[in-house]
């Protein structure tokens, strides 16, 4: 990896993990439920995906409960957050295979959870971050799109953003990229419209420079 790639990465993860200081985006350490809440928020708000957790894990607090679970009564918890019925069906596949395989226990390893039903590779690194504080970068839209825009890779599919994310990021930040871009997508590198004039990485961003430079030349 060249020096000054090094040296930005270590630049954006400073100021953003000084912004960022004790603020979270899982609410959950538990495996088992990092597990099911991941899969719940595909294609999902964050905002519906807090509700429906809270109220699933009221109903269903291990995975032992999970796997007796009636599934209609998934489908009417999980209704709000679209795909319910495909999402019903996997997570309580999951729970049962669980049961049968892990003696109830969430791996600890990627290619083992990429095995449940209804878990990719995003979902997988959530659990081994945000459950077993191992290193590995969930790349949902938020990290895909500010890595892209940052210029930190150059990708069109998450599963590429990941992968290049591993080649350029230094192994020790990989555990807070997800925290740290899913916080700075919400709060400043907003899809549309980003907050560039009090973004902490604006000096470094690839996005916000060529902007400026177009700007400064249409001014000229």
């Amino acid at each position: 990896m060249e020096k000054s790639m090094k040296k930005l990465v270590s630049s954006i993860i400073k100021n953003l993990k000084k912004k960022y200081q004790g603020k979270m985006v899982v609410d959950f350490q538990d495996p088992y439920k990092v597990l099911i809440a991941t899969i719940v928020s595909q294609r999902v708000k964050d905002e519906t995906t807090e509700k429906i957790s809270r109220i699933f894990f009221e109903k269903y607090p291990d995975v032992r409960s999970l796997a007796r679970a009636d599934l209609n009564s998934l489908r009417k918890i999980l209704k709000p957050a679209g795909f319910f019925r495909q999402k019903s069906k996997h997570i309580k596949s999951v729970a049962e295979t669980l049961l049968k395989k892990y003696n109830g226990n969430v791996p600890r390893n990627l290619p083992e959870l990429v095995k449940l039903p209804g878990v990719g590779r995003k979902t997988a690194n959530c659990v081994l971050v945000y459950a077993y504080k191992l290193p590995a970068i969930p790349v949902d839209t938020h990290v895909h799109r500010i890595s892209n825009r940052i210029g930190l890779v150059r990708t069109k599919a998450p599963e590429e953003t990941e992968f290049a994310l591993m080649k350029t990021v230094p192994k020790r930040y990989w555990i807070d990229m997800n925290r740290l871009l899913v916080l700075h997508g919400k709060k400043t590198c907003l899809p549309r419209g980003p907050k560039c004039d009090s973004c902490v990485v604006a000096e470094y961003c690839w996005y916000k420079n060529s902007n400026s430079n177009i700007d400064h030349a249409s001014a000229g």
